[in-house]
């Protein structure tokens, strides 16, 4: 076999315990005959988990002594804790050691140590995250979820600018169309940063096609949809509750009767087809978008099926040359973005 595709894990920040996102980095390496893992994490771990002898050759272990809590602050944590999972990672991913880095650790941390240590594309200066969500015709691309909760007019021009070309690069999408997130469709709604957002994406070299309510976002109204992060995150996480809500509805009428569960027993191929759309660990993780490498971020909450998926999303960026796109993509652009 060729070169293999190297990803690091971050496997120490997360609500689960290390062993179990080790479980999920071990998934992942079987499924994919063409990776190689790297699992950052502390000695204990490393010690106590056994890595499957058949994969002793692409599953290894790089020790980090510290961990960055979910409640530190971000740089100052960074800055403090060199190493760090995340900071170690991070680090590898700078130095071009590993393809591609998977954390589903500090959001915040996770940023800073990127921009520290691997570095923004040019022009970019707030580097996004980008969620790849299910729509009622197929997919759409989400930015930003969480990376920048205060962003200027020209940061939403440049988080178009990342969503197109990823939307071209990785989900395969001619000419997507883009859309600012707003409360109305009309050029005059939102705040001012919108309103002046809205102007310059009307000037980008893009398919721009305007406002979207958030009602418009599931019946497909958009192919990338740009907004804060705060309001991302907000979205985001709605979502992810909203889905959990309806699942565990359905799920409760399929038991009321014997008829309902009889139903519920013919309709069992495509409840279990919706429940897979439903969950969020499906979608694994999302890019960090703008930086020079492929990282990225797993939800908080990742067990060891969501760390798998979040690996397979870091091996098809790698795959597909998301960040050489993307870089392309905004070079043609830099008078436009800098502006």
């Amino acid at each position: 076999m060729g070169r293999f595709i190297r990803v690091a894990v971050d496997i120490m920040g997360a609500d689960y315990e290390p062993s179990v996102l080790a479980e999920g980095a071990v998934a992942a390496a079987r499924e994919n005959q063409d990776l190689a893992v790297t699992l950052v994490a502390d000695h204990e771990t490393a010690k106590t988990f056994a890595i499957p002898e058949d994969l002793r050759e692409r599953v290894s272990f790089v020790m980090a002594s510290q961990v960055i809590g979910m409640d530190e602050p971000p740089l100052m944590a960074v800055r403090r804790k060199p190493d760090a999972s995340l900071v170690v990672g991070m680090k590898m991913l700078g130095n071009g050691e590993v393809d591609a880095f998977v954390t589903p650790g500090n959001t915040g941390a996770a940023l800073a140590a990127a921009t520290l240590h691997v570095g923004c594309l040019p022009p970019i200066t707030r580097p996004a995250i980008a969620i790849i969500l299910p729509h009622h015709q197929g997919r759409f691309l989400l930015l930003d979820v969480g990376a920048n909760v205060d962003c200027k007019p020209e940061h939403f021009l440049q988080f178009a600018l990342m969503g197109a070309a990823y939307a071209e690069a990785v989900m395969g999408i001619a000419n997507p169309r883009v859309a600012l997130l707003n409360i109305g469709e009309e050029a005059i709604k939102g705040t001012s940063t919108a309103k002046e957002a809205f102007a310059l994406l009307q000037l980008a070299p893009i398919n721009f096609i305007g406002n979207v309510e958030g009602r418009d976002l599931l019946e497909g109204a958009a192919d990338v949809v740009v907004t804060d992060g705060f309001v991302g995150n907000i979205l985001l996480k709605a979502a992810e509750g909203i889905g959990l809500f309806i699942w565990r509805e359905i799920k409760g009428l399929m038991m009321t009767n014997w008829r309902t569960k009889l139903a519920g027993w013919l309709l069992r191929p495509y409840l279990k087809a919706l429940g897979k759309r439903l969950d969020w660990r499906e979608y694994g993780g999302a890019p960090l978008l703008g930086i020079k490498g492929v990282c990225i971020i797993a939800h908080g909450s990742s067990d060891d099926k969501a760390i798998a998926k979040a690996i397979a999303v870091a091996r098809e960026n790698v795959l597909v040359n998301a960040v050489d796109r993307v870089s392309e993509k905004l070079q043609s652009i830099v008078p436009m973005a800098t502006k």
